[in-house]
């Protein structure tokens, strides 16, 4: 038994799979079946040490972006992928797996092609509410698809849909309240947001945070995700902008946070800015009032299509980026913040929108596949 998994390489991709994969192991020992062969195809490992402890292999796949304005990249990322294909088609077919599962991304192109080429059943799953173009077009062909948003369904064939919600690792979907405001040095007498920016940070939510920072430190404590890459940039910042503030010690900036750090930082927060991203599942199963603020070039508008559909359920509030300004950001905090009513409704949408089991049943249906597989094999 042997399973192929390939996404994109970012958190958003990469998280969801070893949920799956974690599920799938958990029903190999429930039905004393063994564990397929699993392998990961991605431009990068993300998590090599992740990948590790779950025993996936990990192949590296060379893939180009196709951008959507003029680039002279373009023409060298269009022979890359190229490239990546064919190598993918030579590692593909000396797994040959029983299935492909593709997260989507333009990391999972050359992978998918070659599945494709060689006849390997291809499950894919689309996280988002508007579907990426290389999801889109293997939906066309794939034999299974599965979505976290209803409204991505019009863009796949009915007969091949599951509405599965999103898989989550199953250490992550509850937070950690007890001792978790003391995990971060923090008092119980102040309110706490967590501000993340997604796996890799975002530049322009870091920004606001620094217009923000001294009247946000006069209220609330900050737990601030910056993204690795921007991490001394903003601390470095942060550290000259509040140098002789007395409450400088509310602010606590950090570039990565681990699953126990993440689960810690909801159960000690109040109110949750975010992208709106994957991470809006998490937030929902946390059940915790958020405000979304989507990115404003996302391929088909689709953080902001999330973003709206996740509001429409009363978990959230949306401040878009061109409306993110120092007094609109903070005005938007407090309001929340000094409303327990709206609080309780967003805790409450938050809720009913989260779906649960999303990995069990995605993994189910890849067993399903494999076993359907090795028969006509």
């Amino acid at each position: 038994m042997k399973i192929i998994f390939t996404g994109g390489g970012t958190g958003g991709h990469f998280y969801p799979i070893i949920a799956i994969a974690e599920s799938i192991q958990k029903i190999a020992r429930e039905k004393k079946l063994i564990a397929p062969e699993m392998y990961f195809f991605a431009p990068n490992p993300y998590d090599q040490g992740i990948l590790y402890d779950h025993n996936i292999k990990y192949k590296k796949v060379t893939a180009g972006k196709m951008r959507r304005y003029f680039s002279l990249l373009n023409v060298t990322d269009f022979f890359k992928t190229i490239w990546g294909v064919l190598n993918a088609l030579f590692d593909v077919f000396n797994i040959y797996p029983d299935v492909v599962f593709s997260k989507g991304g333009y990391g999972s192109f050359p992978a998918v092609m070659a599945a494709r080429i060689l006849r390997i059943p291809i499950f894919i799953h689309e996280s988002d509410s508007v579907p990426g173009r290389t999801n889109k077009w293997a939906g066309k062909f794939a034999e299974r698809i599965a979505i976290s948003f209803k409204e991505a369904a019009s863009n796949f064939p009915e007969e091949k849909l599951a509405f599965t919600g999103q898989p989550i690792l199953e250490e992550k979907l509850e937070s950690i309240t007890e001792n978790s405001l003391e995990f971060f040095g923090f008092d119980k007498s102040f309110p706490t947001l967590f501000i993340m920016g997604g796996s890799q940070g975002a530049e322009i939510i870091n920004n606001i945070v620094l217009d923000t920072l001294p009247e946000l430190v006069k209220t609330f404590q900050i737990i601030h995700q910056t993204g690795p890459a921007n991490f001394e940039v903003v601390r470095q910042s942060a550290d000259a902008i509040l140098l002789e503030n007395p409450d400088r010690s509310r602010y606590k900036p950090l570039g990565y946070l681990n699953n126990l750090e993440m689960r810690m930082a909801a159960g000690a927060a109040n109110l949750i800015v975010s992208r709106g991203g994957s991470t809006i599942f998490e937030i929902a199963s946390w059940g915790m009032p958020s405000i979304i603020i989507p990115i404003s070039d996302s391929n088909g508008d689709h953080q902001t299509k999330n973003a709206f559909i996740y509001a429409k359920s009363e978990a959230c509030s949306v401040l878009k980026e061109s409306n993110l300004k120092p007094n609109i950001f903070l005005a938007e905090i407090r309001k929340i913040m000094e409303n327990q009513d709206l609080r309780e409704k967003m805790v409450a949408g938050a809720k009913k929108f989260f779906k649960p089991g999303g990995a069990d049943q995605i993994a189910r249906e890849l067993f399903s596949i494999v076993l359907s597989h090795e028969k006509l094999s």
